[in-house]
C-alpha cells in the first residue's frame, strides 16, 4: 500500500481485516462503496511498525478524512484497529475513526466511533 497514491488523497478510506469481504455478504454495498481500501491481516502479516507508519502517512500526506476500520469479533482482529489508532495518534492531524464489527456468522455486529 503506497500512501502516495492518488486514490487515497483527501477520501475516505477503510480498512479491513483480509476475512471480513469474505465473512460479510454485504461488505460492498453497506461499508465499501466506493471508498479505496486497505486489507490487512494482524495476525498473519509481519512489521507492523511499518503498517503504523503507513497509518501516519495516509493521515499527514496523503490527508485522509477518515478511516473506517473493518474487523471480525475474533480476537486476532483486535490488532487491526490498535494499529490504526497507534498510526493516527502519531498523525499531526486528527481524522475519525469508525469500527465496525463482523460475526463470525457473517453478520453485521456493531459501529462505533473510537478515536
Amino acid at each position: 500500500m503506497n500512501p502516495n497514491a492518488d486514490c487515497f488523497r483527501k477520501s475516505d478510506i477503510v480498512i479491513a481485516a483480509d476475512c471480513t469481504g469474505y465473512a460479510y455478504g454485504n461488505f460492498h454495498s453497506r461499508i465499501l462503496g466506493e471508498k479505496p481500501l486497505i486489507i490487512a491481516c494482524p495476525k498473519l502479516d509481519h512489521d507492523k511498525e511499518a503498517y503504523i507508519e503507513k497509518i501516519r502517512l495516509l493521515v499527514d500526506e496523503a490527508m485522509v478524512s477518515t478511516i473506517t476500520v473493518v474487523i471480525m469479533e475474533v480476537p486476532c482482529c483486535s490488532g487491526l484497529i490498535r494499529i490504526v489508532k497507534q498510526g493516527v495518534s502519531q498523525s499531526e492531524r486528527k481524522i475519525p475513526v469508525r469500527k465496525v464489527v463482523i460475526g463470525i456468522n457473517g453478520n453485521f455486529l456493531n459501529e462505533e466511533l473510537v478515536h
